[in-house]
């Protein structure tokens, strides 16, 4: 309305003006005289006025002649558009104009000016597989999603266009969350385009994040084939989704798909661990320990890991202690300096009683890189040693605040993941799990504190846990070998129950023995809950 009235008010100024100039020439002295062979023009001040204008529209015209007149000889001489193109150029002209008018204001941010521009270059065009683009990113650039929506379905319809129309609809469902329609449109969009880069991209994502391997895979193998993925990264990633389609079987019909499944992966990456944990297992349901072994060792010596460790005592559950350990040099003498190593090999003389060997196997480790599991160790040690308690309980206090050691780190995100996932929760990235420690220094706090089940000899379902902020759970705990007297006079347990970082004895139904628990007096209590009780205590 405004802009309407300001087009009225214009207009009847430029009137005004030209009746003061004609005005004025009216009034004016002087005159013009034209001599052209024997006749004579005398021309007044408006007359030489309007004399100037005609003849400019004069030359005007007779150009625009000259140019029908050559369009009109190039039309005889076969070319048959050339008269057509001669009336058009002109809207062409102006068109043109419109739509680069448009593309910068797109691409400055003024999205009510871009549509305007654009549905102009659309007048004088007639180019929608051009103009309708940029009308719907101006209309999503303002926010009015219905309107863009409506221009990506007009872009479906036409054959040219479809791809950029799926891919805008694609694009909005996964703005608002709407993972079921965006991944029924990114299947269609790679069915048009199957070499586009962003396409498989966000398919493999979402295919993943809803558990369809099988169609991973599928994609994956096109990006390969595309020229869109290094072979070495294909190969890391089909190993991934493998082990996820593995993981997911889960009926007894499906078990030897699984294992295989599992196998496969395992082959593809022997450096991922779950991969190789899960195929030694399915070898040892299958009883081929020499199978099994052979992975867990090819996979520890890519990353030790405490899982491979696990799943290698599974192999003999029902070992001794001194067998295990001669048994477990298979690992230990691959990477004999690595952190997990010494760590290994001090809980396995824990479980054998050796606790001088262990405190030799795990060195200056609680010391000079101070892990949870590494101080809870080096208390179990001091126990089974025979320490003081304030001792032992300084190592397990020690143990709350240093950090976790090494987790399952996104590389995306940097979020710390209890186990492995084939897609981070956090930031649902593919593939970006890492076993390293963490940037920032995690205090430790599990809600959970179990040792390594490889010296339990086999799982048992009465296990002592330590539930989450039970910190007199965690100072009850006797390290393995400590002289208690039902142990010396029943001799040696054959399993052992495990506290990470500490051996416990098992948990019978009836009452624990008294020798493996500390007085309730000592043990450790916050100061500020210290502070707290008697407060309460003083105001009573």
């Amino acid at each position: 309305m405004f802009w309407s009235l300001l087009k009225v008010i214009l207009f009847l100024a430029i009137i005004g003006l030209l009746t003061y100039g004609a005005g004025q020439l009216l009034n004016a002295d002087g005159a013009i005289r034209v001599a052209f062979a024997d006749t004579e023009f005398t021309l007044g001040p408006l007359m030489a006025a309007i004399a100037a204008i005609s003849l400019i529209v004069a030359v005007w015209v007779i150009l625009k002649l000259l140019g029908l007149l050559w369009a009109l000889l190039r039309f005889l001489n076969g070319d048959d558009t050339a008269v057509s193109r001669y009336f058009s150029r002109n809207r062409e002209r102006k068109g043109l104009n419109a739509l680069a008018d448009a593309m910068l204001a797109l691409a400055s941010g003024e999205g009510k000016e871009a549509q305007s521009k654009a549905e102009k270059a659309e007048k004088y065009l007639d180019r929608p597989d051009l103009t309708n683009l940029l009308i719907a990113q101006g209309a999503e650039m303002t926010g009015d999603r219905s309107r863009a929506e409506d221009v990506y379905k007009r872009l479906v319809q036409d054959e040219r266009t479809r791809f950029v129309g799926v891919r805008g609809l694609m694009k909005q469902q996964l703005e608002i969350g709407n993972t079921e329609t965006a991944l029924a449109l990114a299947e269609r969009a790679f069915g048009l385009k199957p070499k586009h880069e962003e396409t498989q991209d966000i398919l493999l994502k979402l295919q993943a994040a809803n558990h369809d391997w099988v169609g991973a895979r599928k994609t994956l193998g096109a990006k390969l084939k595309h020229g869109a993925l290094p072979r070495d990264v294909h190969k890391r990633r089909d190993a991934v989704l493998a082990l996820s389609e593995a993981r997911d079987v889960t009926d007894e019909q499906a078990s030897v798909h699984a294992r295989e499944t599992a196998i496969e992966a395992n082959r593809l990456s022997p450096d991922l661990i779950p991969a190789a944990v899960m195929a030694a297992r399915g070898y040892m349901r299958n009883n081929q320990e020499r199978y099994a072994t052979r992975i867990l060792k090819k996979a520890w010596d890519a990353q030790p890991h405490p899982d491979l460790a696990a799943a290698f005592a599974e192999i003999q559950p029902n070992e001794e202690p001194a067998q295990r350990i001669r048994r477990f040099s298979t690992l230990t003498r691959l990477k004999p300096d690595h952190p997990e190593t010494r760590m290994l090999l001090a809980e396995l003389h824990i479980a054998n009683e050796d606790f001088p060997a262990a405190r030799r196997a795990l060195g200056d480790l609680a010391t000079a890189h101070p892990t949870a599991r590494s101080v809870t160790i080096m208390a179990a040690i001091e126990r089974g040693e025979g320490a003081e308690d304030a001792v032992v309980r300084g190592w397990l206090t020690r143990a709350l605040t240093v950090p976790r050691g090494p987790q399952w780190v996104c590389d995306n995100c940097h979020t710390i993941h209890g186990e492995w996932e084939p897609v981070c929760g956090n930031c649902g990235a593919f593939d970006t799990l890492s076993w390293t420690e963490p940037k920032e220094s995690v205090v430790a706090m599990p809600a959970r504190t179990e040792m390594l089940p490889l010296i339990v000899g086999q799982t048992d379902e009465k296990r002592v846990t330590v539930e989450e902020g039970s910190l007199p759970a965690v100072a009850e705990a006797e390290p393995a070998g400590a002289p208690s007297a039902a142990r010396q006079k029943s001799g040696r347990s054959e399993n052992t129950d495990t506290v990470e970082g500490s051996v416990v004895q098992p948990v019978s139904d009836d009452e624990p023995p008294e020798a493996t628990r500390i007085p309730e007096a000592e043990v450790i209590v916050p100061q500020d809950q210290r502070d707290e009780e008697n407060t309460k205590a003083a105001s009573k």
